[in-house]
């Protein structure tokens, strides 16, 4: 009964708090006048606010011995470099005097980069969707003296804040038992939310997917792609799940839904039509009108989903998608060192997506008489299609489409497309660019490394691989140990985090990859004791899954447990894929048990919310049907690698080596002296060597006439 009363009294406190205004001070503080404590921090989130009048911390224990040792109430505010939202409510609020006179006299106030510390913001986003039922960045928790949340939201304008923060500095001082109450209610709905399931079930079938993928269809847009409302999000662990689920049951409903999705958005307003990159999402549902940010994290998952598109469908617009969103991930987020950079801003020159759209006249006047073809391509108007007769570039129609209804040939309007993004690229370039938030994320970092590595698998460009090995080294010289301990971060030679789950998940699942191309035994070597370090600091044998944080991290309020896939897979989920795959090839039985396990205490979840669970569907998928193993032994084993890589085989581990020494099980005793074999193995059982990649590919089943119609 005490819960239900403390979650009306948060009720009743926000609508309180939306009908009544507060007036505040106004006045706005030279952003030079002031220092905190955030000038000390690397973050370019934390920077960004390191001369506001608001006395700042960063997240230490200095910042939380400071609120016990003077009875005060903490306000923890989150948020990103990118975050459109976060600048505005620093401009609105934490510019101001008159709002920093009640921060820095009644709390303590500590900013955090949810993108360093996503431990931290994981207990507070949970707690704010307990309280509010919703949750987005800004993240602004109210909270008690010891951490513990009593009341969140995210963007609050200037009176609102004051209002809310005038609000529980009166109720702190004249009823600290309720706000304790309060406290204790939020903390016990969200232990509950962190509940795993520990079963002893563990089976699965192949009807069951098939059921999660009937159910999961009923539920998507057959017209625009994606979800079925806005604002929508690309998923990349859904589209290519479901890409796999149809190369083994060529349910056609599901690839007109993954075909129709890569088109939308690669088409729509959310890319980047010059330059390449796509938005963090778009807040319509056609994919037309993009917030403006560009994440690492979402680009190498779409570099990955659209090579692997064009591996099965040999769409030249998908590989034209992967080309030049590389190029951009090489021109703007790529440090000299090979690290790359975390995003870019979606504001420029103090305006959301100012960079990017076109007026009409403008694009008219740069491009002559090109100018109405070009317009008419990508949809632009005298009147504009966003705000203030801007234009953002989109297309409707495919380049052979519009050569044929326009009298031209595909060539030469592919020539005329190219020749106007250059001159207005150019243009582009003399504007005021997005800020970069220049700090370097071990998992985004690997994830980039498997986004270059399945693009030089479709493409083999050498100086994908070489991207994606001087990143490897990067991260094993600048934010690893010898004994495989990794750090989150990396800025101007600091490196100074402990590392999460989804840092070692990442990691490893590249440093796989980099094996896959190579071939190179010292990737596979790195991947296994890394997931060796991650099983003895992060594994909970009791609940049979892994931690977020390390057993060597101090603990904060509540632990967190990853499971849903979101816009980035679960940590968890990756781990599950990752012991898979190297209990295959080590014949670890260890390993793949742990693998089962996992997927079997989220089974449950999978089949009722099965688009929330994606990359775990790709691994139940891979259990449920047992991937070939080919192994590849002589001397042209990279080079027959390289042949098999132009296939798309979703269900295949692959090893290899030149050498008859193999230390892997399925590589011993299969070398033969001037041959190149191919084995194709399943279940324990190796068929007889092959020497060339068409019988193999027989002896997996695969035939040319499955994929041919699909190719454009």
């Amino acid at each position: 009964m005490q819960q239900k009363h403390s979650f009306l009294f948060l009720l009743i406190l926000s609508v309180f708090l939306w009908a009544c205004p507060t007036p505040v001070n106004k006045n706005k503080m030279n952003n030079t006048s002031y220092t905190n404590h955030l000038a000390k921090e690397t973050s370019p989130y934390l920077l960004q606010h390191a001369h506001n009048p608001v006395d700042w911390y960063g997240w230490n224990k200095g910042a939380l011995d400071k609120a016990i040792k003077e009875d005060k109430l903490i306000v923890i505010s989150i948020g990103y470099a990118a975050c459109h939202w976060c600048h505005v409510m620093e401009h609105e609020s934490f510019e101001d005097t008159g709002i920093a006179s009640i921060m820095n006299q009644h709390y303590v106030s500590i900013k955090v980069d949810r993108e360093e510390r996503p431990d931290i913001d994981h207990v507070y986003m949970e707690a704010c969707q307990t309280i509010t039922g919703a949750g987005g960045w800004p993240l602004n928790i109210i909270a008690l003296p010891d951490g513990r949340p009593v009341y969140a939201g995210t963007y609050f304008n200037k009176e609102k804040w004051a209002q809310l923060l005038l609000y529980f500095t009166d109720a702190y001082s004249k009823d600290k038992m309720k706000l304790i109450e309060q406290a204790n209610a939020v903390a016990q709905h969200s232990k509950k939310m962190q509940f795993v399931p520990n079963t002893s079930n563990t089976d699965s079938s192949a009807k069951d997917i098939d059921s999660m993928v009937t159910s999961w269809m009923t539920r998507v847009d057959m017209k625009n792609g994606g979800s079925t409302k806005a604002p929508k999000f690309p998923m990349p662990a859904n589209i290519n799940f479901l890409l796999e689920y149809y190369n083994l049951t060529k349910n056609q409903d599901v690839f007109e839904y993954v075909k129709l999705t890569l088109d939308k958005m690669c088409n729509g307003g959310i890319y980047d039509q010059l330059g390449g990159g796509f938005s963090r999402y778009s807040v319509d549902e056609k994919w037309l009108l993009p917030h403006f940010e560009k994440m690492l994290y979402d680009n190498s998952q779409l570099v990955t989903l659209y090579a692997n598109a064009y591996r099965y469908t040999s769409n030249k617009r998908y590989a034209n998608v992967v080309e030049q969103t590389l190029a951009w991930i090489k021109s703007d987020l790529t440090s000299k060192e090979g690290g790359f950079y975390s995003s870019l801003d979606a504001d420029s020159d103090g305006e959301e997506g100012k960079y990017y759209v076109w007026k009409y006249d403008e694009v008219e006047k740069l491009l002559g008489n090109d100018a109405t073809l070009v317009q008419e391509f990508y949809n632009v108007s005298p009147p504009g299609n966003w705000e203030k007769g801007n234009n953002i570039f989109h297309r409707e129609q495919s380049m052979k489409k519009f050569a044929l209804s326009n009298g031209l040939r595909e060539e030469e309007l592919n020539l005329m497309i190219q020749n106007a993004d250059s001159i207005l690229l150019q243009e582009r370039s003399q504007r005021i660019r997005p800020a970069t938030d220049d700090k370097i994320i071990s998992a985004w970092n690997a994830m980039m490394i498997t986004g270059y590595l399945n693009a030089y698998k479709a493409f083999h460009k050498e100086t994908y691989l070489e991207c994606a090995i001087k990143n490897a080294e990067f991260l094993m010289v600048k934010c690893m140990t010898s004994e495989y301990r990794l750090n989150r971060n990396y800025k101007n030679g600091h490196s100074n985090i402990n590392a999460f789950l989804d840092d070692y998940a990442f990691t490893i699942e590249a440093f796989l990859a980099l094996y896959d191309a190579t071939f190179e035994s010292r990737w596979l070597i790195t991947a296994y004791h890394l997931n060796e370090y991650t099983l003895q600091h992060f594994y909970n044998k009791k609940q049979g899954i892994f931690n977020y944080t390390s057993s060597l991290d101090k603990p904060l309020i509540s632990n967190k447990i990853e499971i849903e896939d979101n816009v980035i897979p679960s940590s968890n989920s990756v781990m599950a894929n990752n012991l898979l795959h190297l209990g295959m090839l080590y014949d670890s039985k260890n390993y793949l048990d742990i693998s089962k396990k996992m997927t079997g205490n989220v089974r449950e979840n999978m089949l009722r919310f099965p688009s929330f669970f994606a990359n775990w569907s790709s691994c139940l998928l891979k259990q449920v049907n047992p991937p070939f193993e080919i192994a590849i032994v002589g001397d042209s084993a990279i080079d027959m690698k390289h042949k098999l890589d132009a296939y798309y085989l979703p269900n295949v581990i692959v090893c290899g080596t030149k050498k008859s020494n193999a230390t892997l099980p399925l590589l011993k005793n299969k070398y033969v002296a001037d041959k190149t074999l191919i084995y194709v193995c399943q279940g324990k059982s190796c068929q007889l060597p092959v020497e060339t990649i068409e019988e193999a590919l027989k002896l997996i089943g695969w035939k040319e006439d499955a994929y041919s119609h699909f190719i454009q």
